[in-house]
């Protein structure tokens, strides 16, 4: 890949902070989003705004043509089989709270068991905790090593004749640990169970298909994958999708309503209830396009290369600790230098104009696990480069210095 016309794609990455020039590597929070993403938004709003479906006028067929065609491009990327299977949601989040209450509805009942595990995001906890106390299901948690590597022979001991559903991240956004779902997903479908997987942390740095892993459900958020903010979504295969009851109620999502009785849309508008942003999912799609047309495959080795560079020189530093040595790891790094905090430390790198994160990443059980409050986070995107791994190695040693 050139990096260097990659970059030019990226006009926010050409400014400076403090004077300094901008090393953003908090990719896995958010990502900058390339011009052709920011064009379509405009070009939208100032030539084919309308409300989508059911409009006869030009610009609402011709929003709807663009919103529709979006869901398939999104079908694509993830290889779904329909786009039937495709929800659009305001991202991950959003896509979990909708599963946990629709299947929760459905499916489970006081007593059944959902396994989850000891690195999840909080959306893919907190969620299960609110119909914990709804419902009186149970919640089992699938033990790590001190590599960050789940540990499969103590998850396939979790397994009961009550057990209805598993919830496992991708990739860790703290630990950058990939987990092997397609072997989780197997081991659940041995036992006839369904894995929904959060894909918010693989979608932008590896290819995705949700029918080699057989994911019943697969999740993500457009923003981390260089698109729009609060648009995201919700594969689900369709039998399953077809069992589930809506999440929500109103426009878009009936097929006739009386005080009588309402009669739900099809499949995927069942679940999309109201004016979805038809903006957001056309600019998606054009992030989508845009990564595919770089090479999934490309990028995630261009990103590999950086956490290996950006690993090796780390832990030269003195007093370093690195989070996340898992054999299979993706481009998010975490860690501790000595005694000094990760707040002044993210702070003092910002002043070099290094963008990190700091905290517990929205992961407290996990900082829990590795006794610590919270750590620095270095995230990779593609258009890094192994020159912003050196300024953010020269910034930590000229940080700890300091202390």
């Amino acid at each position: 890949m050139n990096i260097d016309q990659i970059r030019d794609d990226f006009p926010i990455l050409s400014r400076t902070v403090y004077g300094k020039p901008l090393v953003y590597l908090d990719n896995g929070a958010t990502t900058q989003k390339p011009r052709a993403v920011v064009e379509a938004i405009t070009e939208e709003y100032y030539s084919v705004n309308a409300n989508v479906h059911r409009g006869v006028h030009f610009l609402s067929q011709r929003a709807t043509e663009l919103h529709e065609a979006s869901r398939e491009t999104v079908r694509r990327f993830i290889n779904a089989r329909s786009t039937n299977e495709i929800v659009f949601t305001r991202g991950t989040t959003e896509s979990i709270n909708l599963l946990a209450y629709s299947y929760g509805e459905a499916c489970l009942k006081a007593g059944d068991e959902v396994i989850l595990s000891t690195m999840e995001h909080h959306s893919n906890i907190v969620p299960w905790q609110l119909l914990q106390a709804r419902k009186g299901i149970v919640l089992k948690v699938i033990p790590m090593n001190d590599r960050g590597e789940l540990l499969l022979d103590a998850y396939r001991e979790l397994f009961t004749e009550r057990t209805r559903l598993v919830c496992v991240a991708h990739v860790s956004n703290v630990l950058g640990t990939v987990n092997p779902v397609k072997e989780m997903i197997r081991t659940a479908h041995s036992h006839g169970v369904p894995v929904l997987v959060d894909g918010a942390q693989s979608i932008p740095h590896m290819p995705v298909d949700v029918q080699d892993l057989d994911a019943d459900f697969y999740v993500f958020s457009g923003h981390k994958v260089y698109g729009p903010t609060g648009v995201g979504v919700l594969y689900g295969k369709e039998d399953w999708l077809d069992r589930l009851p809506p999440y929500q109620g109103g426009g878009e999502m009936i097929q006739h309503v009386s005080f009588e009785r309402t009669t739900f849309n099809e499949l995927p508008f069942k679940f999309e209830a109201g004016t979805p942003d038809y903006i957001g999912t056309t600019a998606l799609a054009r992030a989508l396009d845009y990564v595919t047309a770089l090479g999934m495959d490309r990028i995630a080795a261009h990103e590999h290369d950086l956490t290996t560079y950006a690993m090796e020189r780390l832990r030269q530093v003195p007093g370093m600790r690195i989070f996340g040595e898992a054999a299979e790891k993706g481009s998010v790094i975490s860690f501790l230098v000595g005694d000094i905090h990760h707040f002044d430390m993210g702070t003092l790198l910002d002043r070099l104009g290094i963008a990190v994160r700091t905290g517990h990443h929205c992961a407290q059980p996990l900082m829990q696990r590795l006794g610590i409050e919270g750590t620095v986070r270095a995230s990779f995107g593609l258009y890094n480069t192994r020159q912003e791994v050196d300024a953010l190695v020269d910034g930590v040693v000229r940080v700890s210095r300091m202390f």
